[in-house]
């Protein structure tokens, strides 16, 4: 297990730096998460994020780039569901890495 720190608090993560407890998501814990990824929030990218926050409070998973691009495609737009889009964004692969800043679980099939 690992920690990052975020306003004097140590928050745990696992190896792939995924938080080990999802009720220690804040905003200031996603920026912490995606400086680590080299990330600068924009607001496009919390669009995302809290997307990606409904998703899996409606459905209890994270769900893969595929699933990821058609559900944000019905809820956002066809200009921004699609991988091309997602992929400027969170280059290290939409679902895995938003999913990490998100404060999910990573998804499953993602390697």
């Amino acid at each position: 297990m690992s920690t990052i720190d975020v306003a004097g608090k140590a928050i745990e993560t696992d190896e792939e730096g995924y938080l080990v407890n999802l009720s220690d998501w804040t905003d200031d814990v996603a920026n912490e998460i995606a400086k680590t990824e080299n990330i600068e929030m924009s607001d496009s990218h919390w669009e995302v994020v809290n997307f990606l926050r409904e998703y899996y409070e409606e459905f209890q998973i994270a769900p893969a780039v595929r699933v990821l691009t058609k559900a944000i495609g019905k809820k956002l737009g066809a200009d921004k569901g699609n991988s091309q889009y997602l992929y400027e964004l969170f280059p290290y692969g939409p679902a895995k890495q938003a999913c990490k800043i998100a404060g999910l679980p990573k998804p499953t099939g993602c390697v």
